[in-house]
């Protein structure tokens, strides 16, 4: 199989206001999207849509076939009750029925964005839920031709108020000369509010190379032209077999869990470092484009609930 396990090590370092770093050890799933009912077979740790130690869900990844919620302000008379306001807009994604595959749903994404990955395949790197929980701080989607050519990447960030968003990387972002090579690279403004220590506005320069027996991916934060943020995942590959996973899991157990404590420990150490503090409501009309928005952007400042979202109690911090 082409599906396989990565042992790797996350890093941050944050270069300004205030230094801080820190890096762990965590072991992520490559899954080819093709292989999923066979992964299903013949592991015993590994389910697809049932219940197991870890357990894959393709509702919990790339909900490009519900509205995407976008928020502008809205234009009224001086003096009005509502000034200052905001209005929710939505589109209707993609056009996949609401019973569409993982790897559907990313087709019809790469469709809108002028890729067509007929007959290629979609290599997936994550954790899925694991003992039930999830929690992904970013999943990666490698998508190939089908001569098995890298042409496009998607970064897909969920923050902790599960909150998501992709990020298109395609064909022309693929250049020898900008980096790695091979790698897609692109920087582009978030919009998306990620950290309460980084504005939405931030922009995210991505680094992605194609896996192969080594993971290289980097994502840095930019303000203006100053780098202030890097953020790095490496590993080498393994195979995905129940004595890798099994093995793996012993070492490091319960990997979800452990990141989000690791972002409210080190949310604390640098709220006691004085690094400014940047409220999710207070820049409402500045995150665009997501899905399954958190009842505090839909709620807040006279706009209106939005009915799609799948998650209206999601947590009410951010690190």
């Amino acid at each position: 199989m082409r599906s396989r396990l990565y042992e790797c090590q996350v890093m941050h370092h944050r270069f300004a206001p205030k230094a801080h770093r820190f890096a762990y050890r965590i072991f992520m799933f490559a899954i080819d999207l093709d292989e999923l009912g066979e992964l299903d077979r013949t592991l015993r740790l590994f389910s697809v849509g049932r219940t197991n130690f870890y357990s894959f869900r393709e509702a919990d990844y790339f909900p490009t076939d519900e509205e995407r919620w976008k928020a502008t302000t809205r234009r009224v008379s001086a003096g009005s009750e509502s000034a200052g306001g905001l209005t929710v807009r939505s589109d209707p994604g993609a056009p996949v029925t609401a019973r569409s595959t993982l790897k559907s749903r990313v087709l019809a994404y790469l469709d809108r964005h002028g890729v067509d990955l007929t007959g290629g395949r979609v290599e997936l790197i994550t954790l899925p839920r694991v003992a039930g929980y999830l929690f992904n701080p970013v999943s990666f989607y490698f998508c190939y031709d089908r001569g098995g050519a890298p042409v496009a990447a998607v970064p897909e960030v969920t923050n902790t108020f599960r909150e998501m968003k992709p990020f298109f990387l395609g064909p022309s972002t693929r250049s020898p000369t900008a980096g790695p090579a091979d790698a897609f690279r692109r920087r582009v403004p978030k919009h998306f509010y990620v950290s309460p220590f980084s504005d939405v506005d931030v922009a995210f320069d991505f680094t992605l190379q194609p896996p192969g027996e080594r993971l290289s991916i980097q994502i840095d934060d930019y303000v203006g032209g100053e780098r202030t943020l890097t953020s790095t995942l490496t590993g080498r590959a393994r195979p995905l077999t129940d004595g890798t996973l099994a093995a793996l899991t012993l070492r490091h157990p319960l990997v979800p869990l452990h990141t989000i404590a690791r972002i409210h420990w080190h949310a604390l150490r640098l709220w006691l470092k004085q690094v400014p503090w940047f409220p999710k409501a207070a820049r409402i009309a500045d995150q665009r484009d997501l899905y399954r928005p958190h009842s505090s952007l839909s709620r807040t400042r006279g706009a209106p609930a939005d009915p799609s979202s799948p998650h209206p109690t999601a947590q009410p911090t951010d690190a």
